[in-house]
């Protein structure tokens, strides 16, 4: 069976790229197709894929195409099809997609069978947050408005060519319901757990930590509020869109640290007193479980994928409110020892890497083979 794994752009290192890396490992000989790759020789990413061949599109010759991929998303279609997946040219028998913002899915029309992956329809067109807040310009909105709604009427189209729909959540599964009209099965992303087991995870951490990737809807800002209201100590690891605001609304107390290595945040996880999560729609969230994965408790906004990943009074708590003080009244009665580390790891297991791949090769098999067979 010959293979393409198709993801939206390399640019950064987030839970997209760690299902894709999952999907490289099984798959190692199967190309990797995108719109454009910026992966530099001595970043980790580049490290992790280095022995992957990755197919950019003619977008990815652009200058500048970081930037230019937003406002020229209305080329996302020409863009795909100049990909050619079906036979004789391509002559691939199976699609996996990893998809998100640029409308990856429904690449291989009716001649390939296509698996995708679906980490969230594309949050700009169906009304959810945005790494950044476009809203603010009414120019932006007026194009965005003109943009969209074809964008929006070509992504239910593409996913009506989809074989088979995969859901990173039961979050995510309903947005493809309620979006496509399409059923799905969940297969959770996979989260590394190499802490598991350290007895220094018991210890208690002297610090609160949060990060990934510095974006709106993550809702830093607000996490910066509430410390600062009880005045306690916070690390801040990542980088991002919103780096320089966030660090504008900084005072005493919180400390940002920039990219980290994987080593490097997971010591950090390892000696923290819970990690921070406030997204109020996340579509999952790795972070979380990579914090349980250390044996460390979560503080997360009751909503989203959160509540697929934490076990509220057993591996952490629930703030109700998108407010720093609703998140604040949750801290101050925070008590670290009263989580086990054990339940954490138990929790973090099964969302493991190897867990995934399993159920990914399991559901190759069982639906390729069924569809070939008939």
């Amino acid at each position: 069976m010959k293979i393409a794994l198709v993801h939206d752009y390399l640019k950064g290192e987030g839970g997209a790229e760690q299902v894709l890396l999952a999907l490289h490992e099984i798959y190692p000989n199967a190309p990797i197709y995108t719109i454009f790759s910026s992966i530099q020789k001595t970043s980790t990413l580049a490290e992790k894929f280095k022995n992957a061949t990755i197919i950019e599109s003619w977008f990815g010759k652009l200058p500048y195409k970081e930037r230019l991929i937003s406002p020229l998303r209305f080329l996302i279609p020409l863009v795909w099809k100049s990909f050619d997946f079906s036979p004789p040219a391509g002559g691939y028998d199976l699609i996996i997609s990893s998809a998100s913002w640029a409308i990856t899915k429904g690449l291989g029309g009716r001649k390939v069978k296509e698996i995708c992956y679906c980490h969230t329809p594309p949050r700009y067109l169906y009304g959810y947050e945005t790494s950044r807040h476009w809203k603010k310009h009414w120019f932006i909105r007026i194009y965005a408005s003109v943009v969209n709604l074809p964008m929006r009427q070509y992504d239910f189209t593409q996913a009506q060519k989809v074989t088979w729909f995969i859901a990173n959540s039961e979050e995510v599964a309903r947005r493809i319901q309620k979006f496509y009209r399409r059923d799905s099965v969940v297969i959770y992303p996979p989260v590394e757990i190499k802490m598991r087991g350290e007895k220094s995870t018991e210890r208690k951490g002297t610090y609160f930590l949060t990060g990934g990737r510095l974006e709106m809807p993550k809702n830093f800002d607000l996490i910066i509020r509430a410390f600062e209201l009880l005045n306690l100590p916070l690390k801040i690891y990542g980088v991002g869109p919103q780096e320089e605001y966030l660090r504008s609304l900084s005072q005493k107390g919180v400390e940002f640290l920039g990219l980290v290595s994987d080593e490097e945040k997971q010591k950090l996880l390892s000696g923290c007193r819970a990690f921070i999560c406030a997204a109020t729609d996340e579509d999952f969230g790795i972070t979380p479980l990579e914090a349980q994965a250390c044996g460390r408790p979560v503080v997360a906004f009751r909503g989203g994928g959160y509540l697929e990943t934490v076990i509220e009074g057993k591996t952490g708590e629930f703030f109700d409110k998108p407010t720093p003080e609703s998140l604040a009244s949750v801290l101050k009665k925070f008590k670290p020892e009263k989580y086990k580390a054990q339940d954490c790891f138990d929790q973090a297991a099964k969302f493991s890497k190897e867990r995934f791949k399993k159920e990914i090769q399991n559901f190759v098999k069982k639906k390729y083979a069924g569809t070939t067979r008939s």
